[in-house]
């Protein structure tokens, strides 16, 4: 793996940098210890969430229409004794 001084990173950075997307990696020295190590970056990958039908979802969380049955029911029971 080749290396780079701080002192390259400052002073030559273009040719740091080709040499980074030609090898992959370059380990970042400063005075003659590793530092640091420089790879190229990669965006992180976001997982597709599914597609979300919101038709069916207002459909199930609506309140189910009353039947005539129903209704004559409720009529009549509002009604009361009048």
């Amino acid at each position: 793996m080749p290396n780079a001084s701080v002192r390259d990173l400052r002073t030559r950075f273009p040719r740091v940098r080709a040499l980074v997307e030609q090898e992959g990696e370059v380990i970042v020295t400063d005075h003659g210890r590793p530092v640091c190590v420089l790879r190229p970056y990669v965006p992180p990958t976001r997982p597709c969430s599914p597609v979300v039908d919101y038709w069916a979802r207002l459909r199930q969380r609506q309140p189910r229409p009353l039947t005539a049955k129903i209704r004559r029911a409720l009529d009549d029971a509002d009604r009361g004794e009048r």
